[in-house]
């Protein structure tokens, strides 16, 4: 159990410390299109990233799969700066684009989860059976995940219901905020 614990803290602090910047501004930009009615929608995204997250996790610790760590470290905020300019062009089209982010959340999480693969690799070789860690890791990544977006949905409903802020300036905003804070991520990876 003890492993587990520790396991589960280790993914909770993937996503909710300073560090993870760029796994925070992916989440938002992939739940910047919807809406806090829409909570369903966005656990089964968010979901569908920590499945990919953990199939890219899984894979690296078994060794199947590695990825020099500065391609991949380049290659995360490209994701992010994909995904929001994505919600810019298809923003009209509320489903098509809930529907792109789906295939994106699973797609860009194989990426993601390469971003932690060395540290994971490292801390989960000793183990005799990687199940308990990559359990604990994902379940701490998955409340580390729901947290951040209850906290960007608190917020979203606060400035629609009390500053009549329409939700289209919130998803370019949100947008513009990522495509420049991941552009000067991949100048400073290069």
């Amino acid at each position: 159990m003890r492993d587990f614990l520790f396991y589960l803290e280790l993914g909770w602090e993937h996503i909710i410390s300073w560090d993870a910047l760029d796994h925070q501004l992916f989440i938002l930009v992939l739940v910047a299109v919807y809406f806090y009615k829409d909570w369903r929608k966005i656990l089964i995204l968010i979901t569908a990233f920590t499945i990919g997250h953990s199939a890219t996790l899984a894979l690296s610790v078994l060794d199947v799969v590695r990825l020099p760590s500065n391609l991949v470290e380049v290659l995360i905020p490209i994701t992010i700066m994909l995904t929001a300019a994505d919600n810019i062009l298809f923003r009209k089209s509320q489903t098509k684009l809930m529907k792109i982010n789906y295939v994106l959340a699973l797609v860009f999480g194989l990426i993601h989860g390469m971003g932690f693969a060395n540290t994971a690799r490292m801390t989960m070789a000793s183990e005799q059976n990687i199940a308990v860690p990559l359990l604990g890791f994902n379940i701490g990544l998955e409340l580390g995940q729901i947290t951040v977006v209850l906290l960007v949905m608190g917020l979203l409903y606060l400035l629609t219901r009390f500053f009549k802020f329409q939700q289209k300036f919130w998803i370019i905003g949100i947008s513009v905020i990522a495509i420049v804070l991941s552009g000067q991520m991949i100048l400073e990876r290069i």
